[in-house]
């Protein structure tokens, strides 16, 4: 799947004559991205219900929580190549159908191994989602509005988060602080699951209310159906027929790249290539993911009750929607590297004060728990950690993404990094439930470690992209 990345003269900074409706259309393909951060999240409330139902290890707990992420991975992949033969409207539905199936099998499951499955088939369709929906935006927002639109991604992924924690919150209270406790016929847990098919049916029904992006209608030769969607989404006095014309030559000519592209330099990719996938590859390795993925598990074995456990998690989901609001208000004015190295210090200070709490943890078995002053301390350093990671790390390695790479090669590059990312992803996640066993104070000193790591990284070789046209990556 491809987009423009060339200048648009033809297109003009006057406000669209139905910004209404295109705001629309682009809050509804975000809400791939509120999937995407809803599935993400929701296995949280689920772990230690799984865990006692079925009655397993960390390391095979740490399979059923990660295995989401390797199907959003080859999501991920086809979706592409998906949106180009069927259309960008078509994958979504898609991604909903795959969704709801997938959320459904995994209320109703009848053994750990096809509640993987399910899983799995959940995370094939954010894949799908968290692909087709920043780039369907991009096709069919006005230049002049493209930068504020496409953060809709990203604030639909942390509301998604949100949501999804409070709706665990009510569930687990209505089944008196029991993630086993009886609700609808189920365990608590299997309905937490299967709630996520609401909001998937909900974002298939909307997809039947927007447009096909233009793009996509001028490759396949109606030309008549994408001047009629252009003429709502363009700003007032574009010429369409020009426009129409500008977009066909794009894509006639514009060059797809491939991996044979990204091969250069000592190191076998080119440097700005493993520049990307460090930027990847670090924003997964100082444990994020843990908070939201395992955060109720996380209170729980340090002597938090379970309605305390899901309370912290919700309000973790809140500050990260703040953190996510202050980096959109700067990115584009303090620029990139400097809002990444405030994230990278605040992060490290942060996660070093939790794991310092954490090796206070006192007791065995059912009875565990944290001095009132570590307990604190955890919490406040939990808060302030996904506060630095939602004003930085969050957000500017997107940023960073599409826009460091030369025009040659970025669909190739941001696919070998987000690939980076999905894996390191998978990797931490998988691990935590054992590495917690093993020492859960040990766990967050190497978090700690990586956010450090993260500083020079910056310093040395990570690019300031502000105010630079996407041209002048070279």
């Amino acid at each position: 799947m491809t987009s423009t990345a060339k200048a648009e003269p033809v297109a003009h900074d006057r406000r669209p004559p139905h910004l209404t409706y295109v705001i629309f259309i682009a809050a509804t393909a975000a809400l791939g991205g509120f999937l995407f951060g809803y599935d993400s999240a929701v296995i949280n409330g689920a772990v230690e219900g799984i865990r006692g139902r079925f009655d397993i290890s960390s390391g095979r707990l740490g399979t059923v929580v990660a295995i989401a992420l390797l199907g959003a991975a080859l999501g991920a992949i086809v979706a592409g190549r998906l949106a180009d033969r069927l259309g960008r409207i078509r994958v979504m539905q898609i991604a909903a159908a795959i969704f709801v199936i997938g959320s459904v099998g995994s209320a109703l499951p009848f053994s750990v191994w096809d509640l993987a499955f399910w899983r799995t088939l959940s995370g094939v369709a954010i894949g799908m989602a968290s692909v087709i929906a920043p780039a369907y935006i991009a096709e069919v927002s006005p230049p002049a509005y493209r930068g504020r639109l496409a953060s809709f991604q990203q604030a639909a992924i942390v509301l998604g988060i949100a949501v999804s924690q409070l709706v665990n919150y009510g569930l687990v209270n209505l089944a008196d602080d029991d993630q086993r406790g009886s609700l609808l016929g189920l365990e608590a847990w299997q309905v937490m699951l299967g709630v996520a098919a609401l909001p998937a049916l909900f974002y298939g029904l909307m997809t039947l209310r927007i447009p096909e992006s233009p793009r996509f209608l001028i490759s396949t030769g109606r030309l008549d159906d994408a001047r009629r969607v252009l003429a709502d989404v363009e700003a007032e006095g574009t010429d369409l027929d020009a426009r129409v014309a500008e977009i066909e030559h794009n894509i006639r000519t514009e060059h797809r790249s491939t991996w044979r592209d990204l091969i250069g330099g000592r190191a076998g990719l080119l440097p700005i290539v493993w520049i990307g996938i460090g930027l990847s590859v670090f924003q997964q390795l100082v444990g994020i993911n843990v908070i939201f993925y395992y955060s109720n598990s996380l209170w729980q074995s340090v002597g938090v009750d379970p309605e305390g456990s899901f309370f912290y998690s919700f309000t973790t989901s809140i500050i990260n929607i703040i953190g996510t609001i202050i980096a959109m208000l700067l990115v584009d004015r303090i620029g990139r590297k400097p809002l990444a190295l405030i994230g990278s210090v605040g992060m490290a200070l942060s996660l070093g004060l939790t794991a310092w709490a954490f090796s206070f943890k006192e007791g065995t078995g059912d009875d565990i728990r944290l001095p009132d002053t570590q307990g604190m301390v955890a919490l406040t350093g939990a808060h302030g950690f996904v506060l630095f990671f939602g004003l930085s790390w969050g957000v500017v390695v997107w940023v960073l993404l599409g826009e460091m790479f030369p025009n040659r090669i970025r669909a190739a590059a941001l696919g070998v990094a987000a690939s980076a990312q999905w894996i390191a992803n998978w990797a931490i996640s998988q691990s935590f439930p054992t590495l917690s066993d093993w020492n859960l104070s040990g766990a967050y000193v190497m978090y700690t470690c990586f956010a450090l790591l993260s500083i020079p990284f910056i310093l040395l070789w990570v690019p300031e992209t502000k105010g630079k046209a996407l041209e002048e990556m070279g």
